[in-house]
């Protein structure tokens, strides 16, 4: 399988690095391809603007656009990895979604006002930090509403199933092991979505 990665973290020595290195390790070792697209390294612009539309009305899409888009037609998988800042996704990764899930590319509407899904062939596994404790984003009501407004407001809207969406908290205050802890997880699920291939 095709397994693509978007981290959009600006630490390369974050917990959600050691994530990232965890799932290409494990991919590539079960016989599976790996693609990693680290949104800050490669400088993606975050701002949808007028040039984008420009060449949306066109039919056409930026190059920069248009080369993320054909790493998601690559991918049988997708993983996003990232951190939850104020209450939310940070900002180079919701410019993400903005510019590259396009109308036309990710989705397109009917004219009885129906929708059509253009990546129902794509599955989607989330990995997000927070700095606190998961106790308090559940009983806030934090993580349904994340799960609302990513899982089927962007990833379920354009057809993508959502096979695994972890949380985890207390990243900044808890342990080593706690941390430990949540990279074995990561593992656990990559072993799970991409078991090891048999050769003949």
């Amino acid at each position: 399988m095709k397994h693509l990665v978007i981290i959009a973290h600006p630490n390369p020595t974050s917990l959600s690095f050691a994530y990232v290195d965890q799932i290409v390790k494990t991919t590539e070792e079960n016989g599976h391809e790996v693609e990693v697209r680290n949104l800050y390294d490669i400088g993606f612009k975050a701002t949808l603007d007028a040039t984008d539309f420009g060449a949306f009305q066109q039919g056409e899409s930026p190059e920069d656009i248009a080369k993320e888009q054909q790493w998601i037609k690559w991918a049988d998988t997708i993983s996003f990895v990232y951190p939850i800042w104020w209450t939310g996704m940070p900002a180079i990764l919701k410019g993400y979604f903005d510019r590259v899930f396009a109308y036309g590319f990710a989705y397109s509407v009917n004219e009885d006002g129906s929708y059509n899904q253009h990546l129902s062939d794509k599955k989607v596994l989330v990995f997000n930090n927070h700095g606190a404790p998961a106790e308090y984003y559940d009983s806030a009501g934090f993580h349904d509403a994340f799960l609302k407004t990513s899982d089927e407001g962007i990833f379920n809207f354009t057809g993508m199933e959502v096979l695994k969406h972890h949380f985890f908290g207390n990243v900044i205050n808890g342990s080593d092991e706690l941390r430990k802890g949540y990279i074995a997880t990561v593992k656990d699920t990559i072993e799970r979505f991409f078991p090891a291939t048999v050769e003949a």
